[in-house]
């Protein structure tokens, strides 16, 4: 059986991943965190020869989503998060311009539709499940593609041991150790793409978090 195709990217100041998943039959995909480079990030689809039917966002955080407008704007398709994090979204010119002192920045992307826990975000023939992730932030989110057993899984989890920050006012330490007790669910191959730095796996995580 054939398997999605995932092309990881390392975008912006913050290396923030950006990952482009698409089925190798249709060439239909989806952009998973465009943080910042959209020109580069166009690149690649084009590259790719990819068409993308639209971006998801895993959780509202500036380094996440500053290349979500111009994306889709330059082809036409829309950005997706979950509710609970639309006030992040909304913040993005103000905290990126406080935390990366720049000047020019792209408006935040228009939110086309909230995911929420058990929906299903399609690409070609494949669908990757939205789990709801909270703790780093309120309304962070996983995507599970069970036939390959990878997991994108934002700033939830980082490979290593490493666990997304908790001390901004909307961050829950509790919420968080839930989130990545259910991750460490999932089957120990499962692969995480997280949201910096490389991916790894649940068996891997598994020994640096008690469950």
């Amino acid at each position: 059986m054939k398997l999605p195709i995932i092309t990881p990217l390392s975008v912006g100041q913050m290396a923030a991943n950006c990952y482009i998943v698409s089925d190798p039959d249709t060439r239909e995909g989806i952009i998973i965190d465009p943080g910042d480079d959209p020109e580069y990030i166009s690149d690649i689809v084009l590259k790719l020869k990819i068409t993308p039917t639209r971006i998801v966002a895993t959780h509202g955080h500036f380094d996440h989503i500053m290349g979500a407008f111009a994306l889709s704007l330059g082809f036409g398709i829309p950005f997706y998060i979950h509710g609970l994090d639309a006030f992040l979204v909304s913040r993005m010119a103000e905290t990126a311009g406080h935390f990366l002192e720049l000047s020019s920045i792209d408006p935040a992307p228009t939110i086309s539709g909230n995911l929420k826990e058990g929906d299903t975000v399609s690409v070609g023939a494949y669908g990757l499940a939205v789990y709801h992730l909270p703790g780093h932030t309120p309304g962070s989110i996983g995507l599970y593609e069970k036939s390959g057993g990878s997991l994108f899984c934002g700033d939830t989890l980082f490979a290593g041991g490493g666990v997304g920050r908790t001390d901004h006012g909307y961050s829950s330490r509790e919420s968080l150790k839930k989130s990545i007790n259910r991750i460490l669910r999932l089957p120990s191959e499962t692969v995480l793409f997280c949201g910096h730095g490389e991916p790894s796996t649940v068996g891997r995580e598994s020994s640096f978090h008690v469950q």
